[in-house]
């Protein structure tokens, strides 16, 4: 058994990792924990691999790799629980199609999974699912709301009309549920709705209003008839009011907000006396010249697509927040002034540096910052969270110029914000890492934070200090807190930076116990009871499988399912080392994958391909199956045929903290260019690689980085292919690339020296531009503007190859196969 002690430090994996069995070895006794300032960095570890029936005789080829993945195996996907909790469920591609088709195995022989039957589908999947404290569950599927009682009777109380969301249960055992603009509590035990809110964004109406000019004063103090529809107006307001008082009959009258306003936020306490609500000025948030042309129709016209807008437009967001009184209809607004530095000029220097670029210069201001919940692709749950009691309520706030993150209670009594934990960073506010909530039965916060520069664990009785459950260079995610309070499970990548296990903090001694010991990148599902963990684990050669094991530490994982096909088992996949190398600029190295051919030549120089990984913020260099599997399955076939492959987590990239993450700021495209030299470096002085004989090439992010080593540092590869790239940041959307360069109106010396553009002029060598036409995230739009700017610098040696129906994430096999026949050419004629 792992144990750990809080505040565990742990930093690298000291020997190769084990082998490989259906069942997994349970995690094993560790000794104490590493501090930073003794661990050292292994250089090299072979990741775990999968065991293979292959011979060296089978050829890897493009036609097979870029085919549809179908050929790869019907993989597991979107793993978890029925409803009640006694059935594994999970999902696989149907072949031949783009559907998927559910499959459910039982706990007493969980590798005899069978399609679910369409007619018993809601027992299976559900889009929400709550429990009451005495174990009543509440769930949504498609159109309808289910009730399942103790008894095991399930009773749908629900069916088409307005959709239920948001459901919760009530201190009083009610279902509360969204619909449309109102929150309405269900009876259970007879069926009763009641309407708890309801909101419009209008002006609240008036039996009578104040004449608005002079001839209207006058019309209503001359005219009998007038003054007589006046008074009958208000007679009948009053009657009105009167009635809803002392008879609860009535629905409780709206509340009203600005008409220029939308709803950007809103949850209900779970005692129906209170209510937190966001609003935000109504605007669009695209411009009719937003649109993309789509070439490729049924009925052979052009059609123009909707798509987003540029960072180059964007405007800054606040949010007004409100506390509704549901008792007395009083509506107060929750101010900022509590939040330390919501008036800090943070961008003060980065202003005065701009200005003075200008001849100008900038003073710096102390007005109110705006502020929004917090709102990311990567945080799905609600900013809102009321405690299960109904008492409490913490709000997550984040700064419109991403520097700052706020957890705040709201002090009901005096209709104030309480700050809680502010985070702030220099650079940037990590979208990811932003788990928080209340445990069941105690008023206490769980939250992650990346203060200490890794994203880790803490609870937090409001008004005390935190207590931090996790420490140490690695990254806490994944948060599951179990019904009792008693542990909260996670992710994190404790043992080495590439290597992703189970853990849990137990809270009543605050000690961490490791759950999985399987050597790759592991997820996992808790049962809803607690009592069982469905693990999705993956290998750097093998896609990922499910694995059953009980939620305790000492008992070993059992693999229930084998999903790759014959075809693909029989090919020799490579399998990379994981290397630390040395940066030349940080103190960290920076970890790479290294594909070496099994033979190659030592005696004469080797040629190599450097991959770049996209997203920026993202990791690849890891033990587990890549996102990029044609990427990998590409390398494999590069290996076999001599070529040495470096795969770099480039500063930027994912999972090596805070400071790994943010060395781009206000410099994209530096740091990385930089590690990539060192790379190359490496690649020379230790995989005797021929320092003119290397390529590079990379999507989206990865594409933009190509054009940077190719424009700025021409001398580091002999060609490059640039996939689906970025070529001027302020044309990319808002929410990415104001975290990392600020907005262009604010900081246009960080967009100029980020953006590949205004480097074209450095060209030298070949360039392969790959560049589809219905691309919704990096618009063609940025390839159009950069091939025109090659030509006018008269550059010779590049081509552009367009793909007409693919988006930024190829979908025809037809396109995947173009499009690396010619890279693998771009490498063969110049390598």
């Amino acid at each position: 058994m792992k144990k750990y002690a809080s505040l565990l430090i742990a930093t690298s994996v000291a020997v190769a990792l084990g082998g490989c069995a259906s069942t997994s070895s349970a995690p094993s006794a560790k000794s104490a924990s590493i501090e930073p300032s003794t661990a050292s960095v292994q250089q090299i570890v072979t990741p775990d691999v999968a065991a293979v029936s292959s011979t060296q005789n089978d050829e890897i080829t493009l036609k097979q790799i870029m085919a549809d993945p179908q050929w790869i195996g019907a993989l597991p996907t979107s793993m978890g629980w029925s409803v009640t909790g006694d059935k594994i469920v999970f999902e696989k591609e149907r072949q031949n199609s783009t559907l998927t088709d559910v499959y459910i195995a039982e706990l007493s022989n969980p590798a005899n999974a069978v399609k679910a039957p369409l007619a018993d589908l809601h027992k299976y999947r559900y889009d929400e699912r709550v429990v009451r404290d005495d174990g009543v569950v509440a769930y949504s599927f498609k159109d309808s709301v289910y009730v399942q009682f103790n008894n095991g009777e399930t009773v749908r109380i629900v069916k088409g009309g307005n959709k239920l969301s948001t459901l919760s249960f009530m201190t009083d055992g009610r279902l509360m549920a969204l619909s449309a603009n109102k929150f309405i509590a269900i009876n259970l035990s007879n069926g009763m709705r009641e309407e708890l809110l309801s909101w419009e964004f209008n002006d609240k109406p008036k039996a009578v209003e104040a004449p608005r000019d002079y001839i209207a004063e006058q019309q209503q103090s001359l005219v009998e008839y007038i003054k007589l529809q006046r008074k009958n107006r208000q007679d009948r307001e009053e009657a009105q009011q009167a009635l809803a008082k002392e008879n609860d009959s009535v629905a409780p009258t709206p509340f009203y907000f600005d008409k220029s306003h939308r709803l950007a936020g809103i949850s209900v306490s779970p005692a129906g006396n209170f209510a937190v609500v966001a609003t935000t000025e109504s605007k669009p948030t695209r411009d009719d010249s937003d649109i993309m042309p789509h070439y490729i129709q049924e009925d052979s016209r052009i059609a123009a697509k909707p798509v987003r807008q540029r960072v180059a437009d964007a405007e800054s967001v606040n949010h007004v927040l409100w506390l509704l009184n549901l008792k007395t209809g009083e509506k107060s607004e929750l101010k900022y002034f509590d939040l330390p530095g919501y008036n800090d000029d943070v961008l003060a220097n980065v202003k005065a540096e701009n200005a003075k670029a200008k001849g100008e210069t900038y003073e710096i201001n102390r007005l109110p910052r705006d502020i929004t919940l917090l709102q990311s692709w990567y945080w799905t749950k609600p900013s809102i969270r009321w405690h299960k009691n109904g008492n409490a309520v913490a709000v997550m706030l984040e700064a419109w110029d991403n520097k700052d993150r706020w957890i705040a209670t709201v002090d009901l009594a005096n209709k104030k914000l309480n700050n809680q934990h502010r985070l702030h960073d220099d650079a940037w506010v990590n979208y990811r890492f932003n788990a928080f909530g209340w445990l069941n039965d105690s008023e206490k916060l769980f939250y992650q934070s990346e203060h200490t520069g890794y994203s880790h664990l803490y609870v937090q009785t409001p008004g005390m200090e935190p207590l931090a459950l996790t420490s140490g260079r690695f990254i806490v995610d994944d948060l599951t807190l179990s019904s009792d309070d008693r542990f909260i499970y996670f992710k994190a990548n404790m043992e080495h930076p590439g290597l992703y296990e189970i853990y849990r903090a137990d809270l009543t001694d605050n000690t961490v116990d490791a759950l999985s010991d399987l050597n790759g990148m592991t997820d996992y599902s808790l049962s809803p009871d607690g009592k069982h963990l469905l693990l999705s684990h993956s290998k750097v050669n093998k896609p990922q499988e499910l694995y059953i094991k009980p939620a305790y530490e000492s008992a070993a994982a059992t693999q229930i399912t084998q999903s790759t096909s014959a075809d693909f088992n029989a090919l020799p996949w490579a399998v990379p080392n994981i290397v630390a190398i040395e940066s030349s600029y940080a103190e960290a190295p920076i970890y790479a994958r290294v594909y070496l051919p099994e033979n190659y030549d030592q005696s004469a120089p080797n040629k190599a391909v450097v991959f770049n990984h996209g997203a920026g913020y993202l990791q690849n260099a890891h033990m587990g199956w890549s996102g990029y599997f044609r990427e990998y399955m590409f390398h494999s076939m590069l290996v076999q045929q001599g070529y040495v492959v470096l795969d770099m987590d480039y500063r930027a990239s994912a999972g090596y903290g805070r400071d790994w993450r943010t060395a781009i700021y206000r410099q994209m495209g530096t740091p990385e260019v930089q590690d990539l030299r060192d790379g190359v470096n490496w690649l020379v002085e230790n995989a005797n690689v021929d320092r003119n004989r290397i390529g590079t090439y990379g999507g989206s992010y990865g594409g933009f980085l190509t054009f940077m080593s190719m424009f700025t540092a021409p001398d580091l590869f002999a060609a490059g292919a640039a996939l689906r790239p970025v070529t001027d940041w302020a044309h990319y959307n808002t929410p990415y690339t104001a975290n990392i360069l600020n907005t262009p109106n604010i900081d246009p010396i960080a967009y100029e020296r980020s953006s590949p553009i205004y480097f074209a002029e450095g060209l030298e060598k070949p360039l392969l531009i790959n560049a589809p036409m219905v691309d919704d995230n990096v618009f063609f739009h940025d390839t159009v503007r950069l091939v025109q700017r090659l030509i006018e610098l008269e550059k010779e040696d590049f081509e552009t190859a367009i793909y007409p129906v693919e988006p930024h994430g190829f979908v025809q096999p037809s396109s995947w196969l173009d499009e690396y026949r010619r890279i693998y050419k771009l490498f063969e004629e110049n390598l």
